[in-house]
């Protein structure tokens, strides 16, 4: 492991904006911040947004600054990239922005009922080969259901036509309630100041010519869930997810 990971590994230890539970603290049992995170954590009842996979935390940051009057959870499993974010945040003195280092798949765990406002997935794998490692699937989509409020809104920003298509077609599927649905996020003259937010990734896709598509839903609807019965043309995604992981080897 290189000598500048294992400093931002151990940093991390030290920052007062991250949490690590461990195995233990989360696995068939409940986090002791579950149903305490406005509380115990931001000190206030405001609406509490998650940010699944949020990688080096430029959007959970991002929409901290933009909206001081919420709380923002980035969550990722890969803590050298989290780093990033969870210095940028305590350097700025935000204290409604935190980082949560976990598994998504534990987070029933660590969320109680209701207790999230706002979901948003920022550009995630696509996960073409395995619909139920897909962040928008109906796997995990059942699982934000358990703690994200009944009126909740769930983002998704990718610039992979595959994930776009995949999620567009559930989300009809399951006659899912749609507030915005674009394939040109940039192109359509959407009116709203979260534009102004561009990951590194983004302003790299966005110079080759990608288009960056978003959905923004909700979850009401049918209990059970079910997946899209098409077939959707997969994309060459794989040379920019192989492009970003040789660039956070060389960064981290």
């Amino acid at each position: 492991m290189a000598k500048n990971k294992l400093a931002k590994f151990a940093e991390m230890e030290t920052l007062e904006n991250v949490f690590q539970p461990t195995h233990e603290e989360v696995f068939r049992t409940d986090y002791k911040l579950k149903g305490k995170w406005g509380e115990q954590v931001f000190g206030n009842d405001h609406p509490i947004v998650l940010e699944v996979g949020c990688g080096k935390g430029e959007y959970s940051v991002g929409l901290g600054e933009l909206y001081p009057e919420k709380n923002f959870i980035g969550l990722d499993i890969k803590g050298a990239r989290m780093w990033t974010g969870a210095k940028a945040a305590k350097e700025k003195g935000m204290k409604n922005v935190v980082f949560l280092r976990t598994h998504a798949e534990e987070l029933e765990s660590i969320f109680a009922p209701g207790e999230v406002s706002e979901i948003w997935i920022t550009f995630p794998d696509p996960q073409m080969a395995k619909a139920r490692k897909r962040l928008t699937g109906t796997r995990f989509l059942s699982l934000y259901r358990k703690f994200l409020k009944e009126d909740g809104l769930i983002h998704l920003k990718t610039d992979s036509p595959f994930l776009y298509q995949y999620t567009a077609e559930l989300v009809k599927a399951n006659h899912l309630p749609v507030n915005v649905n674009t394939d040109d996020l940039y192109g359509v003259g959407l009116d709203d100041k979260i534009l102004g937010i561009k990951t590194f990734y983004e302003r790299q896709w966005l110079s080759r010519g990608k288009t960056i598509k978003y959905i923004q839903f909700s979850l009401a609807g049918p209990i059970q869930l079910v997946e899209p019965e098409i077939d959707i043309e997969k994309d060459d995604y794989h040379s920019e997810t192989q492009f970003m992981t040789r660039q956070l080897k060389v960064e981290n």
